[in-house]
């Protein structure tokens, strides 16, 4: 059951992680004096520190928001919750079918609870109807539209798209399901030959109108997006998965064209060099389900590094700009940090401390090389899924935060999206509400956005979703088609460990 009643004991808690800091501030020390300009302050490799109670608290509390949403005939999970318009959004399914295995080790649902919902989430897509009409159906050529209705499972209307970054996110919780229902069980075998089916039937070169670089995606009504996935950014995701595939498989060349334009987003930033993208769920996403420790592409071998280092560089440089604070918003410092996408308070332009500044509602936020919106909106889940990259400054981070603001941004399924302490403007609001002394917090908590929280924790616990995820032959064929070599590519599949019943 959850911990409903979690409390902070200031004087053991604050005194644990007071020697947990000193600790780690010796380590970042010692390692700080030996490492070469632009690395981030220690090897990742001395730094796991336990979790501490907030952490096991913030893990259930994110896993029940997908078991207790997910709850109906089809198993869709909801965009957001609360939610005023109901729909589904095909990637926070992805980020559900991972979360349920999630609960099966941490004990708190059955293994037999978690692969029927998987059974039943699987069953869906394999037979939800597909074709080029605009209304009634799921998806086109194997791809799933974006947002889907929560009761039919069709799409939800006419500006939605089908997408095929958020149908690689699916996909990855379909494969992760395949992967991790391995026993000689006819429910477990059903859903291994759903997964294969779901991914086989999915035409990657369809959406290669520009080859060799695959498109965002199509809508029926207007044809194709004119825009393609080229990096770097979450969409890492879809080439692996596109290269892996058993029936429509993409071209070598477009990993290629995928990392052509690498070096316009290679630099330095608040004192880290490193290939950079703005807002943290583009270094958060594709980490969720592959290992990238010690594996590297012909790009990241000429870089000296692989892509999780990329990503712990991105985090610190996050952390230091929240420190170096350059546009004065409020409550940013060392632990109070997090860009990415999410809510935010309304779309408009406001004065603040004499200038004129944009706020944006729902909006990818971001600081790095290349891109960069910050109008001083904090997404908790921008740090926590930062969490296996750079713990030592993560974990204080969110402990900060729930200190900080406690259950005006942490409730029922952890982390409201995100909060805001510069705005405190009197004005009707998009979403979300004001708090004397705080600012905005925002009413919903968004499937996208707890998907990688639960998964990261778990990752950083044991690994648990990566362990899973390098038994997966679509996974290994798709890293190795674009040139990944080294580490456990090297070692072959790993027998599976233990796991509850």
């Amino acid at each position: 059951m959850i911990a409903a009643t979690y409390t902070k004991k200031p004087g053991a808690l604050s005194r644990a992680v007071a020697c947990c800091a000193l600790l780690l501030a010796l380590v970042l020390l010692a390692a700080c004096e030996r490492s070469p300009p632009g690395a981030s302050e220690v090897p990742v490799a001395l730094l796991h520190p336990p979790l501490t109670p907030l952490f096991v608290d913030l893990e259930e509390r994110t896993f029940r928001y997908f078991w207790d949403t997910s709850d109906r005939p089809n198993a869709l999970v909801p965009d957001r919750f609360p939610y005023n318009e109901p729909f589904s959004s095909i990637a926070a399914v992805g980020f559900g079918l991972t979360a349920y295995a999630i609960g099966v080790e941490r004990g708190w649902i059955t293994r037999q609870q978690a692969r029927d919902r998987s059974l039943t989430t699987l069953r869906f897509f394999a037979t939800a109807p597909q074709g080029p009409e605009p209304s009634g159906k799921a998806g086109h050529n194997g791809f799933f539209y974006h947002f889907l209705q929560l009761d039919s499972g069709t799409r939800y209307a006419s500006w939605v798209e089908v997408s095929s970054v958020d149908t690689a996110l699916l996909l990855a919780g379909v494969l992760f399901a395949q992967t991790y229902y391995d026993r000689d069980d006819p429910a477990e075998a059903e859903i291994r030959i759903l997964a294969d089916a779901i991914y086989a039937r999915v035409d990657w070169p369809w959406l290669q109108v520009r080859k060799p670089l695959i498109g965002m995606g199509w809508l029926p009504e207007s044809g194709f997006i004119p825009h393609d996935w080229q990096g770097y950014n979450e969409a890492m995701l879809v080439y692996i998965l596109a290269l892996g595939s058993p029936t429509h498989p993409i071209g070598d060349d477009a990993w290629v064209a995928w990392t052509r334009n690498y070096d316009h987003a290679w630099g330095q930033f608040q004192q880290q060099e490193y290939l950079g993208f703005g807002p943290l769920f583009g270094h958060q996403y594709s980490h969720v389900w592959i290992d990238f420790r010690g594996i590297r592409d012909d790009y990241m071998r000429r870089r000296g590094l692989d892509y999780f280092e990329n990503s712990r560089r991105a985090t610190i440089a996050q952390r230091n700009y929240a420190i170096a604070n350059p546009m004065r918003w409020k409550g940013y410092g060392e632990n109070v940090w997090g860009l990415t996408a999410s809510d935010g308070p309304l779309a408009a332009s406001l004065d603040y401390d004499g200038q004129s500044r944009e706020f944006r509602h729902y909006s990818a936020r971001g600081a790095g090389i290349a891109d960069v919106f910050d109008d001083g909106t904090i997404a908790p889940t921008a740090a926590v899924a930062s969490l296996p990259f750079a713990p030592e400054i993560v974990m204080p981070a969110v402990e900060e935060m729930q200190h900080r603001y406690g259950d005006e941004i942490y409730g029922k399924y952890g982390f409201l999206d995100a909060f805001n302490p510069s705005f405190d403007y009197d004005m009707p609001l998009k979403t979300g509400r004001i708090v004397p002394e705080l600012g905005w917090v925002a009413s919903d908590y968004i499937g996208i956005d707890q998907g990688p929280i639960v998964a990261m924790i778990a990752n950083y616990r044991d690994g648990f979703v990566w362990d899973v995820m390098r038994r997966n032959p679509y996974i290994r064929r798709g890293l190795l088609r674009a040139g990944f070599q080294g580490g456990w590519l090297e070692e072959g599949p790993q027998p599976r460990k233990g796991a509850r019943p």
